[in-house]
C-alpha cells in the first residue's frame, strides 16, 4: 500500500482511536470530543437509532458505562474501508463473560458521525 493510502486510513481512523482510548480511561469529555453533534448509533438488528445526538450519547455513557469501574474494551482488530472503521472488540465488565462486538464507525470531517453495533452475545 502506498503512503498516501496509509495516511488517509490513519486520518479516517484517528477519531476512532481517540474514542477507544478515552473509553478505556472512562474520560467522558475526551470521548465526546470524537463525535459529531448529530451523532446517531444503532444496535443491530434495531431499525431505529438507540442514541441520537451528543447529549443522549453523554447521558448514556455517564449513566450506563463510565460509572462501571470494570468496564474495558479490548481491540481484536481494526479495519478501514472508505470512511468506515470496523472495530472487532471484546467488552469486559458488562457481564460474567466478555461481550464480543463489532463496531462500525462512519467518520466525516474528522468526527464519528454514525455507529452500528453488532453483538455476538447481547446483554
Amino acid at each position: 500500500m502506498n503512503s498516501h493510502a496509509d495516511s488517509c486510513m490513519s486520518d479516517i481512523a484517528a477519531p476512532v482511536v481517540r474514542q477507544f482510548e478515552a473509553y478505556n480511561r472512562h474520560d467522558l469529555e475526551a470521548f465526546l470530543a470524537c463525535f459529531s453533534d448529530d451523532f446517531r448509533s444503532w444496535r443491530i438488528p434495531a431499525e431505529t437509532p438507540s442514541v441520537q445526538g451528543k447529549p443522549a450519547l453523554a447521558a448514556f455513557y455517564a449513566e450506563h458505562r463510565f460509572n462501571n469501574p470494570k468496564l474495558k474494551a479490548e481491540l481484536i482488530s481494526r479495519t478501514v474501508v472508505g470512511n468506515k472503521v470496523f472495530d472487532h472488540e471484546l467488552i469486559h465488565g458488562l457481564g460474567e463473560q466478555p461481550l464480543e462486538n463489532m463496531a462500525v464507525f462512519e467518520v466525516r470531517e474528522g468526527l464519528i458521525q454514525s455507529a452500528w453495533f453488532y453483538s455476538a452475545n447481547p446483554q
